[in-house]
């Protein structure tokens, strides 16, 4: 298996069922990995081997539903029989890791270099445009006292823009939750209309349902989402310092040997894992 190039502040590295991707500043303040798709996630054993991949006893998960509730895991917590409804976990606890699972969407992984209380989310397009990670610098400052400027994250492999076509209805979305407009301008890139075409580039027109309307069955723009960039872009806002944001670069439906895609392969998808203990 050819692994793919990776930004400077990642490395690739040897876990016990293959390689795992891990951000090289993170690193120094707590232990974690982004998994590949050589690890199925689909056992007992996989969940034990995801956990000692981080020196960890256990590993706690939530069931994701592309929100921006939390599940705060603290230093003596015993896990629940039914894993609770969340997409962000944040924890104390050295002895047992967090994780959140992908297969297209954005896994962000985080820590307190301070403090070393860290935080897990899944954000799809439906957590980005809820700021679900903008709630995990929440409620981490809220539990454990972490000042957002103290924050070391890592953006994870997720599907770019390259590969992420959507509809204009997503950009509603986005609007009716309360973005700001040159925000979604940067989030959604839409390409130039053909040489000759009357029509004026989206970004120019505007994205409401009136303008779409009036245009009519001409207008049909194919816009792309930067969902990972979308969710550096929020972080940056909350107060996390911008070289302490470090986003791997990979596109989950550009490297099937190496990670999975819902988007490339369907029900067929199997998941990749973002998973962080705290510091002891």
């Amino acid at each position: 298996m050819s692994l793919p190039v990776v930004s400077e502040s990642f490395e690739w590295t040897e876990a016990s069922w293959g390689a795992a991707l891990r951000c090289v500043p993170l690193a120094a303040i707590a232990s974690h990995v982004f998994t590949t798709r050589q690890l199925e996630l689909s056992s007992a054993a996989d969940r034990a081997r995801l956990a000692a991949s981080v020196d960890a006893e256990d590993v706690a998960m939530a069931k994701q539903v592309h929100g921006r509730e939390v599940v705060v895991v603290r230093e003596g917590h015993v896990l629940p029989a039914v894993a609770p409804e969340a997409d962000v976990l944040v924890s104390n606890s050295a002895r047992t890791a967090i994780a959140v699972r992908v297969a297209d969407c954005v896994p962000l992984l985080m820590a307190d270099r301070r403090r070393g209380v860290v935080a897990a989310v899944h954000a799809g397009w439906r957590g980005t445009a809820a700021r679900a990670v903008v709630a995990a610098v929440d409620a981490l400052e809220h539990q454990f006292g972490t000042r957002p400027a103290d924050l070391l994250v890592a953006i994870g492999p997720s599907i770019g823009a390259c590969c992420y076509e959507v509809g204009a209805e997503l950009v509603d979305a986005f609007a009716a939750a309360g973005h700001e407009r040159h925000l979604i301008d940067r989030w959604f890139l839409a390409p130039a209309p053909p040489r000759g075409s009357r029509e004026r580039p989206a970004s120019e027109e505007g994205f409401g349902e009136a303008r779409r309307s009036a245009l009519g069955a001409r207008w049909r723009p194919k816009l792309r989402l930067d969902v990972a960039g979308a969710n550096r872009d929020q972080l940056l806002l909350a107060g996390v310092p911008e070289e302490q944001v470090h986003v791997s670069g990979l596109c989950t439906a550009m490297h099937l040997d190496v990670l999975t895609s819902f988007r490339a392969e369907k029900e067929k998808a199997g998941r990749i894992a973002g998973v962080i203990r705290a510091r002891v």
